[in-house]
C-alpha cells in the first residue's frame, strides 16, 4: 500500500508540478501526517523533491527531474480505453485523433492486457442523452471548443428564455450534460453558464486572456447545477398520495426532487400517505408537475396552488366532455 501510494504521489508531482501536502492527503485518501512521513522516505531514498514554503507553496520535483513509470496495471490499460468516448470526442473535432491515439496505445501495450483493452471498449457504451432525446450537434461546439483550449476571447450572439444577447465571453470550460453541451464563459469578471445550442453565432477573437488561477470547471459546474435546480423549485407543496401515486412521483420526479421529497409513513383510512415535495417558482409550474400524477395525487398546501389545480383540471373536463369538433 505505501509502494502505491508514494508512486501516486511521485506522478502527482510530475504531471502538477506543485501540490501541497492536504491535497496529496486528498487524492491519496490518508492523513497530512501520513504524506509528511511519505516525503521524507521519497527525499531519503535521493528523489529531489522539495518544499516551497508560504500560502503559495507545496512540494515539487527539481527542475528537469523525471520519473520513468512506464508500467500500466490491467485496470489501468483498461480505464483508459474506457475514457475514450467516441461522441464526444466526434463533436469536438477530435475523433480521428482520439482514434490515432488509442492505436498507439494499444500497439504499445504488452500482448497480454491488449485483450483487456479491447475488452473494455466491447462491453462498455457511453450513451449521454436521456431516453427519448437526442444529443445536440450545436454548429459552433468546436469554434468554442478551439478557442477554449487556446484561452481566447469570443464573441458570440446568444438566444436566452428572455432575448437575443451579444457578449464577449472568455470561454473556461465545456460541460456535456444529458447530451447537451454548456460552456462555463467568464463575463464581466463573472463566471456564466451558456447553452451552446443556443448560440446563434460565433466569432473567434485572437485576443487572449487572463484564466482565473483558482477556477475549477468541476466544482463550478457542481455549484452551478446545484443553485439552478434550487432555484427552479424553491417551494415546497404538501401533497396527499395514492399508494401508486407515491409510485409515480418517485418514477416521475427529477433526481434533486426526490431527494428532497418527504413521505410520511402514517397512512390514512384509504391507504393515502402525505407528501411534502419541492416544486417550482409559481403555482402555473407547480400545477403542470403535479398534473402528471393524474388523480393519484391531491394538493393540500399552499392554497394558491390547490386553486390552480382545480381551475386546470375544471377546464380539461370542460374541454373533453365535448365531443370533438369534425
Amino acid at each position: 500500500m505505501r509502494a502505491s501510494r508514494m508512486l501516486s504521489i511521485l506522478t502527482t508531482l510530475q504531471a502538477k508540478g506543485q501540490v501541497t501536502a492536504p491535497e496529496l492527503a486528498e487524492a491519496c485518501e490518508v492523513s497530512v501526517r501520513t504524506i509528511y512521513r511519505d516525503i521524507d522516505a521519497l527525499a531519503a531514498s535521493g528523489v529531489p523533491v522539495y518544499a516551497d514554503r508560504g500560502a503559495e507553496g507545496g512540494y515539487r520535483l527539481l527542475d528537469g527531474y523525471r520519473v520513468r513509470l512506464n508500467g500500466l496495471s490491467q485496470s489501468e490499460a483498461g480505464a483508459l480505453f474506457l475514457a475514450g468516448l467516441p461522441g464526444p470526442a466526434a463533436a469536438l473535432g477530435l475523433d480521428a485523433a482520439m482514434i490515432a491515439a488509442q492505436n498507439k496505445l494499444m500497439a504499445a501495450l504488452p500482448a497480454n492486457l491488449r485483450e483487456d483493452a479491447g475488452r473494455m471498449q466491447e462491453r462498455f457504451h457511453l450513451d449521454a442523452p436521456g431516453w427519448f432525446g437526442e444529443a445536440e450537434k450545436p454548429e459552433h461546439l468546436r469554434a468554442i471548443a478551439g478557442a477554449t483550449l487556446r484561452g481566447t476571447l469570443i464573441k458570440i450572439r446568444y438566444h436566452s428564455w428572455r432575448a437575443e444577447k451579444q457578449r464577449h465571453v472568455a470561454p473556461l470550460g465545456l460541460v456535456l450534460k444529458g447530451g447537451s453541451w454548456y460552456l462555463a464563459g467568464q463575463v464581466d469578471g463573472s463566471v456564466r453558464t451558456y447553452r451552446v445550442a443556443r448560440v446563434l453565432d460565433c466569432i473567434a477573437l485572437d485576443e487572449h486572456f487572463d484564466r482565473p488561477t483558482n477556477f475549477d470547471l468541476a466544482a463550478y459546474w457542481q455549484d452551478a447545477t446545484l443553485r439552478l435546480e434550487a432555484e427552479m423549485h424553491p417551494n415546497v407543496a404538501v401533497v396527499r398520495l395514492s399508494p401508486f401515486g407515491v409510485k409515480l412521483l418517485d418514477a416521475l420526479s427529477q433526481p434533486y426532487v426526490k431527494a428532497r421529497t418527504q413521505i410520511e409513513e402514517a397512512v390514512d383510512a384509504d391507504g393515502w400517505r402525505i407528501a411534502r415535495v419541492p416544486t417550482g417558482k409559481t403555482s402555473w409550474h407547480a400545477a403542470a408537475e403535479l398534473l402528471r400524477l393524474g388523480p393519484e395525487a391531491e394538493v393540500l398546501e399552499p392554497a394558491d396552488l390547490r386553486e390552480k389545480m382545480a381551475e386546470l383540471t375544471r377546464s380539461m373536463a370542460a374541454r373533453y366532455r365535448a365531443a370533438p369538433e369534425a
